[in-house]
């Protein structure tokens, strides 16, 4: 299985997908938008990541590779991949599928509970989270007027639309769970002029005094991404909901 992701600033990798894609030596390659860097040909990867960033969607004139992006997510839904966007993708995903984006009514920065829906809870590669988990969140825009092939999967007080899933296999998130400490101290240095305070909003030193959510939410994202591997199958036929794993990793309280 081969792995693509798109990568809008340097201070924001895949994190513990790139750690969980290393362990079962699955290839990754990478697109470094940030500094105009190739996109590659469809037939050249199996899975897209696409990552956040301090970008907006709709700032095109400021970064024009966000128009050549939105094609290639676009053509990448029409070839069926398996599709995962984080934050600013997440965003992207729903742009390209016919939602829209907008700014929330709270910039949502820090820890925080989200809420999954029995819809979510009834899938493999969600059904092992505790009802209410805490992940991290930076973001002001959110996704909004999913098409109704877009089933909502989770949402809470700050921001309505947390995550969807769009024809089985696209996954769209406003929050990060692939986080590891060195992305979230680069945010706090690369983005503190967000941190303008607010309900939902956390000072740095909160943020970082509550690091014990970090494995909780590395362990969650790689479970994840182990049952979604296992929907998957490389060869013509592609995704079989048949071969569904029902063994599930204990996970921390």
């Amino acid at each position: 299985m081969r792995i693509h992701y798109l990568q809008h600033v340097p201070f924001e990798n895949p994190g513990a997908i790139l750690a969980w894609a290393q362990q079962r030596q699955y290839p990754m390659t990478s697109t470094g938008l940030y500094e105009d860097q190739f996109l590659p040909g469809q037939d050249d990867f199996d899975w897209l990541i696409i990552m956040g960033g301090p970008m907006n969607i709709y700032e095109e004139s400021k970064y024009p590779w966000l128009v050549r992006e939105k094609e290639f997510i676009k053509a990448s839904i029409d070839s069926n991949k398996v599709i995962i966007g984080i934050c600013l993708g997440g965003q992207l995903l729903a742009d390209v599928i016919g939602g829209r984006v907008i700014q929330n009514e709270h910039r949502e920065i820090g820890w925080f509970p989200v809420n999954f829906t029995d819809k979510a809870f009834s899938m493999p590669q969600f059904s092992f989270l505790p009802k209410n988990p805490v992940v991290f969140q930076w973001h002001g825009d959110t996704f909004v007027d999913l098409p109704e092939e877009a089933e909502l999967l989770a949402s809470n007080e700050a921001c309505k639309n947390q995550a969807f899933v769009y024809r089985d296999r696209v996954y769209g998130f406003q929050f990060h769970l692939e986080n590891t400490m060195e992305i979230i101290t680069a945010l706090i240095e690369n983005c503190r002029d967000e941190m303008v305070p607010g309900p939902y909003v956390q000072s740095s030193q909160e943020i970082l005094a509550q690091k014990i959510h970090l494995d909780r939410n590395n362990q969650w994202v790689k479970l994840f991404l182990s049952q979604l591997s296992v929907l998957y199958e490389e060869g013509e036929s592609g995704w079989n909901k048949s071969d569904i794993s029902s063994e599930f990793v204990p996970i921390l309280p």
